[in-house]
This record gives C-alpha cells, structure tokens and sequence, in this order.
C-alpha cells in the first residue's frame, strides 16, 4: 500500500504550516500538542499567534505558565496548554532549548506521551515509528482488518499492525505516518468515507467485504452546554481577559448554579490552570 498512499499524499496533502519546513521540531510540537482532540481549522489561528508570539521553546520558558493558559484562548482542554509550557522549560533545562530528536527523550518530556513521541520524532525529523491517532487506526481498520471502526481503545495487535506496516527506510515511514494521516481525514472519514477517491479502495478488506456496518456508529462528541467543562471555559475567560486578580464576585457573575460553579472552580485550581490568592481573589498561575 506503500507507494499509491504516498503518491496521493504528494498531490492532495493540505498545505499546513506545520508541514513546511521553517515550522521546524519546535513548531511540529505545538501543533501536535494543539491538534489533540482540536480540528484544524480552530487550531490554526491560535498555532500562528503563538509561535509569533513564541517562536523557540525558550520564549515559552521564559514566560509564566498563566501566559500560556491566556494564549491557549477556546482551544479547550486548557491543561494541555500547562503540559506544553512544562515541556519547554523542560527543553530548555534539559536539552539547551533544541527540541530533542531521539524518541525516548521525546518521551520523557512532560506532558508527552506514546504518540506525541513519535508523531514529533517521525514528523519533525523523519524517524521511523508507527504514528496512531484516529485517522490512522480507523484506516487500518477498514483497509486490513475490514471492520468500519477500530476499537475504543488501541491496542496491543493495533501498535503490531502499525509496526508490520511501517516502511523500513526511514524518509519512506515518515512520509507514509503523514500520508495514512491524512487519508483518514480527508477521505476515509468516520461517518461517510469517500471510497472512491480512496487510492486504496481495491485493496481494502472492507470494502471487499461489502462495507458491513457491524460493529456500531462512531462515537459522539461529549455534550458540551450544561457541563462542568461549560462553566470551566467561562470562568477561565474571565482570568484570561482580566490584567489583575479577579474576585469572587466577577467569577460569580458567570454561572448561577452556586454550587456546580464552586465545583469547576475547585477543579481548575486542582488542576493547576487557577491560582487563589490570600484575599479571595484568583489569577492564571505565575509559577
């Protein structure tokens, strides 16, 4: 499947700026950061502003983590935003501000799992790993294993799978990480895939098995409106847009139910994205 994945890649490949080369591991590492459970067209707004904004892992480092919070904006899951200020300064400390290029460092950094690791090592320096996100393994579902979803999970024969097909020189598995990638989002979507624009579709064991539907719909978004993710997002734009602590009061006028605010509130000062004061007042954490 190697080359005709490849070769449609080479022609329908988004023009992203993460994928050009003056991004560098730096600029793939905010985005792969960025990207997770995020589509791209929110991502892509933020990505530019942030790397204006700051351009090496040390300009991150240097800034408290609030200031990442701030500039993390509506991206959602804010603390993914805490985990890339810590994965800076940890390369700045660490690494001499370089984006290391060998997988276990990537794996050591914080905030940085399996994928990440590898997504950064194959994408930003063209390493050899099997790269699994959604895209991917949905792919591989369909094209080899002939069931339309993959599971919850992945799992143990899904990483094997993803090895057995990686290409063996390492240029070729980069670009076959990028291409299975982006084939899963452009055209082997989850909920109508577009079989015949497939480069793929001749040899896909789900197709030959007739596209059986067996195996149960896509999973669906989490309910947002109502949720203590809701009012989590709405106390945390308070904070964001304010240039001084914030009392009680301003974070009160958010939310009526009293005790499901509390709550949020409670979290994202467990979670390290809020800091209390001593006076009752809050702000985004300086340290």
């Amino acid at each position: 499947m190697h080359r005709p994945v490849i070769d449609w890649f080479d022609e329908h490949a988004r023009d992203l700026p993460w994928r050009r080369p003056e991004a560098g591991p730096w600029g793939v590492m905010v985005s792969e950061f960025m990207l997770q459970q995020t589509p791209v067209n929110r991502v892509l707004p933020v990505y530019e502003q942030w790397l204006a904004r700051w351009p090496r892992p040390a300009d991150l480092a240097a800034e408290p983590p609030g200031e990442a919070v701030r500039a993390w904006g509506r991206l959602g899951y804010p603390r993914r935003a805490l985990r890339l200020h810590a994965a800076a300064c940890a390369i700045q400390e660490r690494h001499g501000g370089e984006v290391p290029d060998d997988h276990a460092e990537l794996l050591a950094l914080p905030g940085v799992g399996e994928y990440t690791a590898a997504a950064v090592a194959s994408f930003a320096f063209g390493r050899r790993h099997p790269v699994l996100d959604t895209n991917v393994r949905r792919v591989f579902a369909r094209v080899v294993g002939g069931v339309q979803y993959p599971p919850n999970a992945t799992t143990a024969a899904e990483r094997r799978l993803a090895r057995e097909l990686l290409p063996a020189d390492e240029p070729t598995a980069a670009r076959w990480a990028a291409a299975t990638m982006e084939l899963g989002a452009l055209v082997c979507t989850a909920r109508t895939p577009h079989c015949a624009r497939c480069p793929v579709t001749a040899r896909c064991a789900w197709r030959q098995a007739g596209s059986p539907a067996h195996d149960g719909p896509p999973r669906r978004g989490q309910t947002y409106a109502g949720t203590d993710r809701q009012v989590r997002g709405k106390l945390l734009a308070v904070l964001r847009e304010a240039t001084a602590p914030v009392p009680q009061r301003d974070l009160d006028r958010v939310w009526d139910e009293p005790v499901q605010r509390a709550r949020a509130l409670d979290g994202l000062v467990a979670d390290g994205l809020v800091e209390p004061l001593a006076d009752g007042r809050y702000r985004l954490p300086l340290t």
